[in-house]
């Protein structure tokens, strides 16, 4: 069965796109949810003008997204954690540590699942993460971990 999505729909399509899908989905799940219509040949007018919607929005989100970069990386971070003698920490930094320091240091707010880091820092240095702002847009950032 043939469907136009109306909304961004995982492992399936994005908006305005027409999509082969078995009936049973389509009725069961994306027609009553309003993620889909059953499509038909006057629906492509409508479907190329989401499409040019869905494009336009990306495109401002990726060159905001390109503007946090610059900003991002260009930012100092310095994150201060309890530590112990030998220069252990108490606990880690976690992603929900770095995302605080982004949000003071640059005051853009982020989430902490956007905060991409091998493994969480116990050890005051440096250390770095990958910041996933949009789709091919990533930022490194470096920070300084110091003992309080």
């Amino acid at each position: 069965m043939k469907v136009l999505l109306r909304k961004d729909v995982r492992g399936v399509g994005r908006r305005g796109d027409v999509v082969e899908v078995k009936s049973g989905f389509a009725r069961n799940y994306l027609i009553p949810s309003g993620s889909g219509l059953a499509a038909t040949a006057e629906m492509e007018s409508q479907a190329a003008a989401m499409r040019r919607s869905r494009d336009l929005q990306d495109a401002a989100s990726r060159a905001a997204a390109e503007t946090q970069k610059t900003v991002i990386e260009s930012a100092s971070l310095t994150i201060a954690a309890r530590a112990g003698q030998n220069g252990r920490l108490f606990g880690s930094v976690t992603e929900s540590d770095v995302v605080n320091a982004i949000r003071t240091a640059t005051n853009i707010s982020l989430d902490r699942s956007q905060i991409a880091m091998g493994e969480h820092v116990k050890e005051v240095g440096s250390a770095t993460a990958t910041v996933r702002l949009f789709d091919g847009v990533d930022a490194q950032i470096s920070f300084n971990v110091v003992a309080k």
